[in-house]
């Protein structure tokens, strides 16, 4: 014990060097001012003895403050879509692929709101600024790995119908990555092999978004998608702690509504209790 409090003793010039060239800190990118980080996403609810879904929890957060700002529940037929909540303009709704479609897009787009939501590129119809097709996999096909490539793009339906203009923000991720999303894609294909395509879009991270680079770099846009994750964080303390999942009634029940509510009604409580203490 002399021996290490003597070293101890011995290295405090080096200490104080090592804190002085570890400073000025670098800079760190600040958020726009007058914008609302909005995280979407949901999750399902089984009734006692289901083996599906029959209720979906829908949640909008606040990626700042972290606090609710919507909470509802669907049944399993409403799916995920950026439509059923309410948005305003200085919104930005960050939303994972299974949002990545046109018809919700467009509504949020529509209420003034902004996105950054991680593009399904087969979900939707890709388009330059002129209309013209842009295939993803050609444009990124020489993309080093672990590097950031922006294209303007416009996205529509199939029908060419609901569409959005934007920014897709591409990230190469490195071979061991890579592998793993590949492997990850061959084990969720249902039926046979999936597509070349597919294969090749797997080691990309995509994400769309209508804020032009000029407001918030494609560096900023990928953080602030990493940070969704906060919102399942939320689902699942709601989940393990509260039980909220842990439905007691038949999904055909009146109680089931009630109970759902009710459940969430108490986890609403908790929060604000919290936040009071």
């Amino acid at each position: 014990d002399q021996a290490v409090a003597e070293r101890l003793r011995a290295c405090g010039p080096w200490v104080k060097a090592m804190l002085r060239r570890m400073l000025p800190l670098s800079a760190v990118d600040t958020l726009p001012q007058g914008r609302r980080f909005v995280v979407i996403d949901a999750s399902s609810i089984q009734a006692p003895g289901a083996t599906g879904t029959d209720h979906r929890l829908h949640i909008a957060m606040d990626l700042v403050s972290l606090q609710f700002l919507e909470v509802f529940v669907s049944d399993v037929h409403m799916g995920e879509t950026l439509k059923h909540f309410t948005l305003a303009p200085g919104d930005v709704a960050v939303a994972d692929r299974g949002y990545a479609h046109c018809q919700g897009m467009s509504a949020a787009v529509q209420q003034g709101a902004d996105l950054i939501v991680r593009l399904n590129p087969f979900s939707v119809v890709l388009g330059d600024a002129a209309g013209a097709p842009v295939e993803l996999c050609a444009a990124l096909k020489r993309q080093p790995t672990e590097t950031l490539r922006t294209l303007a793009v416009e996205l529509c339906a199939t029908g060419g119908q609901h569409a959005v203009g934007g920014w897709v923000h591409a990230y190469r991720l490195n071979a061991e990555q890579a592998n793993r999303a590949r492997h990850k894609c061959r084990q969720g294909h249902k039926k046979g092999t999936p597509s070349a395509a597919s294969l090749f879009l797997a080691s990309w991270v995509l994400v769309f978004t209508t804020l032009a680079p000029a407001v918030l770099t494609a560096q900023t846009i990928m953080a602030l998608y990493r940070c969704r994750w906060q919102v399942e964080i939320a689902i699942k303390r709601w989940k393990s702690v509260l039980d909220v999942d842990a439905l007691r009634a038949k999904a055909t029940s009146p109680l089931a509504e009630v109970w759902l509510h009710g459940k969430l009604l108490y986890a609403l409580m908790l929060e604000r209790r919290m936040r009071r203490q």
